[in-house]
């Protein structure tokens, strides 16, 4: 994989990571609840947890792809499609980043909110499609799948943790920020237009 496919990756990634969805909902709740701290800890679990979740679904589909070019071919177009029917649900969905401010808790339930944190990385179908809709296109048939995965995976992974990082260092912009719904509009028409963009960019794209 070059330097410049692995950019590529992560660029395309972005509007996954930060779209509306278990984990970033999830941050968001530690982050107006909890503090800096606490989100960006138990981010790192999150983080890690996505990892492995993305080494796992991808070497599955890396060894769909050494076997099909065919199989390559629809699992790109029905990633490219998740993308765009996502941005445009994101468009449409009111309720989309509109956030309830909350006040914080008490003591922070650190075994509790780690458990979380597993559970949601592990079970999380949007992450699940999405890294079944993105992995495809930058995995090389001709390589070795598994240090392709790994890159992948770990790069995934790390985005998503920086993603609950920023959330918890903007705790108290978001908490202003998204409880007003014309913000919250304008935050999700973005976001669901750059999931279309990315869906495009991925249905335009060739195997590596």
């Amino acid at each position: 994989m070059s330097f410049e496919t692995w950019l590529l990756f992560l660029a395309v990634s972005v509007a996954p990571v930060i779209s509306p969805g278990p984990g970033v909902l999830f941050a968001i709740t530690n982050a107006l609840r909890y503090g800096v701290k606490v989100t960006i800890l138990i981010g790192l679990i999150n983080g890690a947890g996505i990892a492995a979740l993305g080494i796992f679904v991808g070497l599955g589909l890396g060894a769909v792809m050494k076997a099909s070019a065919l199989a390559f071919l629809i699992l790109k177009v029905v990633g490219a499609t998740y993308l765009i029917w996502l941005g445009v649900k994101i468009w449409r969905d009111r309720s989309a980043f509109l956030i309830e401010a909350n006040s914080r808790s008490g003591p922070v339930p650190w075994s509790k909110l780690s458990a979380q944190a597993v559970a949601i990385s592990l079970t999380n179908p949007k992450a699940m499609v999405a890294i079944a809709a993105l992995f495809p296109p930058f995995l090389n048939a001709n390589a070795p799948a598994m240090s392709q995965v790994v890159i992948l995976a770990l790069s995934y992974g790390a985005l998503c943790a920086l993603n609950h990082a920023i959330i918890a260092v903007s705790g108290n912009w978001l908490r202003r920020f998204l409880s007003t719904p014309k913000r919250a509009q304008q935050v999700r028409r973005v976001t669901g237009g750059a999931f279309v963009g990315f869906g495009s960019l991925l249905a335009l794209s060739s195997k590596q």
